[in-house]
């Protein structure tokens, strides 16, 4: 008979939420959704990029205090290339947006 793993209570897993710290999961979040954008807009998906780049628009000042200025100026640093790079693919023939 195979052994049963130890997995965590669901008070366990209520306890480990709780301690999880806004601002570092929010950088991990905007981190990913960079990612994600860079993506789309690799495969032409300049729909799904326009909202990616909306989307870190919106974050990035939550994240203000949270975390530190240079990776504020990181991100927005990111986004302003991600912004010059779909307008550089909206602009080319055959972009649909």
């Amino acid at each position: 008979m195979a052994e049963q793993q130890n997995e965590p209570s669901v008070e366990e897993l209520i306890e480990q939420i709780r301690g999880i710290d806004v601002g570092q999961f929010l950088l991990s979040t905007v981190s990913t959704l960079a990612s994600l954008t860079y993506g789309k807009l690799d495969n032409g998906d300049l729909t799904g990029a326009r909202v990616g780049i909306e989307a870190l628009t919106a974050l990035i000042p939550v994240l203000e205090g949270q975390v530190e200025a240079e990776t504020i100026r990181d991100l927005q640093s990111a986004v302003a290339n991600l912004q010059v790079a779909y307008a550089a693919a909206a602009g080319s023939p055959g972009a649909s947006t």
